[in-house]
């Protein structure tokens, strides 16, 4: 046991540290709005086996078959709440994030130091998207991509065999595998282009990069081994050709540069850019590839960020690495420490370590979670619109229907995060939800009775106004507004 603690040196406590302070950072209050109907759909599937079914939840889409492309996944959250309820989402999505984070790390080189610095970093990048849904499977999946590519431009004879049974399992638990095979076209390009031309190291030998296709080919052909067979190939566009969904979704929209939440993005891009002048060196084109190519799909929707903070960070430790060599600034390696020094990096540790699980209890906790739900979702005025008799269809706000189906799956909602089942209907949501001219027709078309909306939105507003409606239930939170008995018939609207 002595020998194995004094091999705990400065830097491999830094790692531990690093790491740690990872999880405390993934580690939040898990009461994401897509969380819900996720649950309810992986308990549906662990209930029936069903992966395609009719829906039930919802009175503008019953009866509708829908392809659950993240069923495994969906199935895996469910069991995760059914042991440990808001602790396991928390520790499955804290889990997950440091994953793919520890292959980040492994795909970068230089100062154990400056790697833990420029990954947390990043990882103040990501975090903002970081919550339990499925998509954390993609953030694992292209991390752990991102460090076979690196490793195999190391080293030519790099085993490939584990990336079929990655692409595989990715398929089968997020419909966001199609990343993996643009980061693996990416390298190949910049690889390829290195050389044709000479450039920087000259490139990957071509038996490696033959051998790469050749493994990701076979994975394409595993794909359709899974409960949706072929019609896995068009999961990732089905996705991006549904109509409205930039306007609709937040996350699906550009960064917003105007708050604070876009200062880590600009701030691990400006190091990025800082790193490359620094080092004089030629930047390596496969890289630059990869990092540019998720730096403009992030400019087009913010929930790819998380993607440009993976590539990001590699290439500005391998650049600082460059610079740090030339200046002479390099620290020696330690194999083995004194004792004393083992005692002061384990008593870090322990700080670290107890501070990390501080924190997670205090997310998990029932008075925090309580409190955040209270301040989140509806909890009063759905109990009114469970004891009450609404007439007509209920309208209910976008963020709100995850909630809805999961607590209370005998209402039928307007809409919920499942966007490739209402597809169009994100049209008629709009128009409703910010309280446009065309809100009437809407309510008319759908036959609305009753709405579950948020206080202070534009239709709470209209609703008010409105001689046909009635406001039933207020609180800090929601607005319940009812059809008045004269106009429920007939469509008064």
């Amino acid at each position: 046991m002595a020998a194995l603690l004094s091999r705990l040196t400065v830097e491999r406590a830094a790692i531990v540290i690093a790491h740690l302070l990872l999880f405390a950072m993934a580690s939040r209050v898990a009461i994401d709005p897509d969380m819900w109907w996720q649950l309810r759909l992986g308990q549906q599937i662990a209930e029936t086996g069903e992966f395609v079914s009719a829906d039930r939840f919802s009175h503008t889409r019953t009866g509708q078959s829908r392809l659950n492309h993240s069923g495994f996944a969906q199935v895996l959250m469910y069991a995760c709440w059914r042991l440990g309820g808001h602790l396991g989402m928390t520790l499955f999505t804290a889990l997950l994030a440091v994953s793919a984070l520890h292959c980040v790390f492994r795909a970068g080189r230089g100062s154990i130091y400056m790697q833990s610095y420029v990954l947390v970093l990043g990882a103040a990048c990501a975090a903002a998207f970081w919550s339990p849904r499925p998509q954390m499977f993609t953030f694992l999946g292209a991390a752990i991509t991102l460090y076979m590519i690196r490793r195999l431009q190391r080293r030519s004879d790099t085993p490939l065999w584990p990336l079929p049974l990655l692409m595989w399992a990715w398929a089968n638990l997020h419909g966001g595998y199609v990343i993996g095979y643009l980061f693996i076209g990416g390298f190949v390009l910049g690889e390829g282009l290195k050389r044709r031309f000479g450039m920087g190291d000259g490139g990957l030998a071509t038996p490696a990069l033959r051998r790469l296709c050749a493994y990701s080919l076979l994975s394409l052909l595993l794909l359709p081994i899974n409960p949706l067979g072929l019609s896995i190939y068009a999961a990732p566009l089905d996705t991006l050709a549904i109509p409205g969904l930039r306007s609709a979704i937040q996350e699906w929209q550009p960064p917003d540069f105007s708050g604070p939440g876009a200062w880590s993005f600009v701030g691990l891009l400006a190091l990025l850019l800082a790193s490359a002048l620094a080092s004089r060196r030629r930047v390596d084109l496969s890289a630059a590839i990869l990092a540019g190519g998720t730096l403009v799909m992030a400019l087009y929707s913010a929930r790819h960020v998380s993607l440009f903070a993976i590539t990001a960070i590699p290439m500005i430790t391998t650049q600082l690495d460059a610079f740090l060599a030339r200046r002479g600034w390099r620290m020696r390696h330690r194999n083995v420490e004194t004792p004393g020094r083992v005692a002061l990096n384990l008593a870090l540790i322990g700080v670290v370590a107890f501070g990390a699980l501080a924190q997670i209890r205090h997310v998990a906790s029932a008075a925090t979670v309580e409190r955040a739900l209270a301040l989140n979702y509806p909890l009063g005025a759905l109990r009114y619109l469970q004891a009450a008799t609404a007439p007509g269809h209920l309208f209910n706000s976008y963020k709100w229907g995850g909630y809805l189906i999961f607590h209370a799956p005998d209402l039928p909602v307007f809409i919920d995060g499942r966007t490739d089942l209402y597809r169009d209907l994100l049209s008629d949501y709009v128009a409703a939800a910010t309280g446009g001219p065309e809100w009437r027709a809407v309510f008319a078309r759908h036959e609305i009775g009753s709405a579950l909306i948020e206080r202070e939105s534009p239709l709470a507003a209209q609703l008010e106004a409105a001689d046909e409606w009635r406001l039933e239930y207020q609180d800090a939170v929601a607005s319940v507004f009812l059809r008045s008995p004269s106009t429920s018939e007939g469509g008064g609207l």
